[in-house]
């Protein structure tokens, strides 16, 4: 039959899904390698859970799909269903008859994925056609759905997703980008809708969108957490996603889905890739991707592993809740927690917030040539340090920093995926009195010589090491330093007396000068 070359000839012949473009960097497709690492993690658990027993072997095990794009998930468990139902199911045709009409469903994303899904699975974009391997639909569709679904608007947003009405409220000819598995206050009814009939799916799978643009463009709203929680209320036995690792440390709008994941201890794993180009070969995801399984009949620590390259950390079993983020590489805790015992003050009590003048980093009002009376203002444009200057009364907020010293670090800093990293741009003095652009932030101290003191301790490895545990994109926001802890100023800071101060090993420093790269400052106000 057609379906049994499906599934012989795979291995023989080229895999599409291996070569397909990505529609964008934010709707990735999910390379089989990949897909088939987390069914392996599925697998394990299950047999964990079921006293060794073979998922594959299953034949009432159902399977969601809720965002599925090249429909690799979806084939790549018909293909082990049907290797593992052989003896119960000993006829190919009826094997992957039952397979694809009882098991296995998809929600797609938009028209053209859900076309190219069935083509995966079915091997036809028709579930009832001559070609299909699929012989008990009878509807185009067959269980991979799809219908057009709008936003639902108010005040210029989508109440569901949060995407910009003036971007994606679109004629018929072009996609809503409405997906429909978040569009909706009830997802069990709805999936009733969509199915016909009271589904309970037993393992919930896929890689949802990531983001969608706000604003009219200019930020991008995350939309992953979503499919998240709508999975959960779905309650299914186990639930398996690949998003973008962001969340365990910063984005938009992301502090409850954050905080509900790290106190969530049905995390069973999470496999976490810090450079997303050795999972996603050519796209760039900030702060890299991961994967999680989550088990409801887990309660306790989650084995966590990290990726990078060829290197693999782990399994190392973690409470994902000791801290209000996540700590991405446990090497780092006992060093973290060596430092937080001490009880101190944080540095970031002396760190300016963000646009602490109220100026932007595109402010131009200011001028290059100083007049009497002016401040200096310090700025970065098209990465270069500049100093314009501007009148003391220009300044209408934050006026009591304005007479301080203070050492300037820039906000943004990437130098890439690669370790050992500089984590920080490099520090600036800036004399009293001062002031900056949204570019920098700044510490303020009250003389020359505290500044010089501090700048030294920022350009220790200890100092950007505590900071690059809560840095997980280019932006250093005010918290990023929230675990650096504050020092006197009255001395040049090196690591040796840090080190030595904090009781940190010598196994301990390797690791934080195998994460840190040293820095060493010049002349130059360019980085």
């Amino acid at each position: 039959m057609n379906g049994q070359a499906s599934f012989t000839l795979r291995a023989r012949n080229p895999d599409v899904l291996t070569c397909i473009a990505n529609l964008s960097n934010d709707e990735v497709f999910t390379p089989p390698e990949f897909a088939n690492r987390m069914l392996d993690s599925l697998t394990e658990a299950w047999a964990a859970r079921h006293k060794g027993a073979n998922i594959w072997a299953n034949k009432k095990v159902r399977f969601l799909d809720p965002c599925t794009k090249s429909g690799v998930f979806l084939r790549e468990i018909t293909s082990r269903l049907t290797e593992g139902l052989a003896r119960k199911i000993p006829n190919l045709e009826e094997r992957v008859n039952h397979i694809l009409t009882k098991q296995v469903f998809g929600i797609g994303i938009t028209n053209l994925t859900s076309l190219l899904a069935r083509r995966s699975v079915y091997c036809s974009k028709h579930a009832d056609g001559q070609h299909s391997v699929a012989r008990g639909f009878d509807n185009d569709a067959g269980n991979i759905w799809f219908d057009r679904t709008e936003h639902t608007w108010a005040n210029g947003k989508c109440t569901f997703c949060g995407a910009s009405q003036a971007t994606y409220d679109r004629g018929e000819g072009l996609e809503t980008h409405a997906y429909a598995f978040i569009h909706t206050d009830d997802i069990k009814t709805r999936v009733t809708e969509l199915f016909g009939e009271d589904m309970r799916f037993d393992v919930i799978i896929g890689n949802p969108p990531y983001q969608l643009g706000s604003d009219g463009g200019t930020r991008d709203v995350p939309i992953y957490q979503h499919f998240v929680e709508q999975a959960k209320k779905l309650e299914p036995h186990f639930l398996t996603m690949v998003i973008p690792s962001r969340w365990m440390a910063s984005g938009l709008g992301l502090g409850e889905f954050r905080q509900t994941m790290l106190g969530d201890r049905r995390m069973r794993e999470l496999v976490d890739y810090p450079v997303a180009n050795d999972v996603f070969p050519g796209v760039e995801v900030k702060a890299g991707v991961c994967y999680f399984l989550w088990d409801t009949a887990h309660n306790g620590d989650c084995n966590v592993t990290t990726h990078r390259g060829g290197d693999v950390v782990g399994p190392i079993a973690r409470n994902l809740g000791e801290y209000d983020i996540f700590v991405r590489d446990g090497r780092a805790m006992s060093i973290l927690r060596k430092v937080l015992k001490h009880k101190e003050p944080s540095i970031n009590t002396i760190l300016a917030r963000d646009k602490e003048f109220g100026w932007t980093s595109n402010f131009d009002g200011f001028h290059e040539k100083k007049h009497a009376g002016d401040l200096p203002l310090y700025y970065i444009r098209t990465m270069k340090r500049s100093i314009g200057y501007i009148g003391r009364k220009e300044v209408t907020k934050s006026a009591h920093l304005i007479d301080t010293w203070k050492v300037l670090v820039p906000k943004a800093y990437n130098g890439g995926d690669s370790i050992p990293h500089q984590i920080l741009g490099k520090p600036l003095i800036a004399p009293s009195p001062s002031v900056c652009t949204q570019s920098f932030l700044f510490f303020s101290v009250a003389s020359e010589e505290e500044a010089k003191s501090l700048q030294s301790y920022y350009t220790t490895r200890f100092f950007r090491f505590l900071v690059s545990l809560r840095k997980i994109t280019q932006d250093a926001t005010h918290s990023a330093y929230t675990w650096v802890p504050i020092q006197a100023w009255d001395r040049a800071w090196t690591d040796d007396a840090l080190n030595e101060q904090y009781g940190i090993t010598e196994q301990e420093q390797t690791y934080i000068e195998s994460q840190v790269r040293a820095m060493k400052l010049d002349s130059s106000s360019n980085e």
